[in-house]
């Protein structure tokens, strides 16, 4: 399926502004303040943000995206688990910070912030991994609880190159390219991965109200699509065994100068618990009966005359 780059190094495709130029000439990330992290297979720095589908709305791909704002899903997230408006603070850092104001924090621990933790392995594979640890910190910087968060885009198939170069001439063409989005990863990683890190979450005492996983909105649809339906999928209060989806998507009914990034807005966010997940994805809705059987048999008969 062919689409088209809708966000290329942070702004808009069709944006022309010297912002937007100067961005990708330095091919610099504005959501991080440095180089684009992302690479092709060739190593060249990939800088898109988006890709827009023919026939459905801009998709995220990068998850750097979803951190806009100085890394605002982190304070949302904190807000929904823990109430109120506590300040982040990166790993040991916070804990100082806490016992030298004497106030609650939230510490962080993931990529760029505290470090990611360091935990055991299974069998040699680093399962027991999320991308985020959100740890509430009293006001003597004692750990009192704690959140995981797991933010997922979507890969990309085919190839955008053609549409990279374009927008890397003077006149910033957006040409269609060949890519189109892996929506088979939802069924065969991403449910799999909340499954069963949530139940391994479960087990913490600390971890009081479960596992968050962030995404695009288009995301977020499909895997309620494969479970049945968020209508289907029962609402849960924040307890050890939830899982919290928060969907974020392009605040497009924005009027925007040129040079403006796109703003995310949040969706409402959905809580269940891991079993219901579990029990939809593995609901399976079947075809018709003897499907395969009538397949044969019209391959055997050949085509109509």
């Amino acid at each position: 399926m062919a689409g088209k780059i809708w966000e290329f190094f942070g702004y808009r495709a069709d944006d022309c502004s010297a912002a937007a130029v100067q961005a990708a000439d330095s091919r610099q990330c504005p959501f991080l303040g440095e180089v684009c992290e992302k690479r092709l297979s060739d190593g060249e720095i990939a800088g898109v943000c988006t890709i827009k589908p023919v026939k459905s709305e801009p998709v995220i791909c990068c998850p750097i995206r979803l951190y806009a704002e100085n890394y605002k899903v982190l304070s949302d997230v904190a807000r929904i688990a823990f109430g109120g408006d506590l300040l982040l603070f990166a790993g040991a850092e916070a804990a100082k910070i806490a016992r030298r104001e004497e106030r609650p924090v939230v510490a962080v621990f993931g990529k760029r912030w505290g470090g990611e933790l360091r935990l055991p392995q299974k069998d040699g594979i680093g399962s027991y991994f999320v991308d985020w640890v959100l740890a509430l910190l009293d006001a003597k910087g004692a750990l009192q609880e704690f959140i995981a968060v797991e933010v997922q885009t979507i890969d990309t198939t085919g190839n955008y190159r053609n549409g990279r170069q374009g927008l890397l001439t003077p006149t910033r063409t957006n040409p269609a390219t060949t890519a189109g989005l892996n929506w088979e990863n939802v069924n065969k990683r991403i449910l799999p991965q909340l499954i069963y890190k949530g139940q391994v979450l479960q087990r913490e005492e600390l971890c009081r109200k479960g596992l968050f996983f962030v995404s695009p909105g288009p995301v977020y649809q499909r895997i309620m699509g494969r479970l049945g339906g968020a209508a289907g999928l029962v609402r849960y209060a924040l307890q050890p065994a939830s899982i919290t989806f928060l969907a974020y998507e392009h605040d497009t009914a924005l009027n925007l100068p040129a040079g403006a990034l796109v703003p995310l807005r949040a969706l409402m966010p959905h809580s269940t618990t891991v079993y219901k997940v579990q029990e939809a994805f593995n609901n399976v809705t079947l075809p018709d009966e003897n499907v395969y059987r009538d397949a044969i048999v019209a391959a055997l008969n050949g085509p109509r005359r």
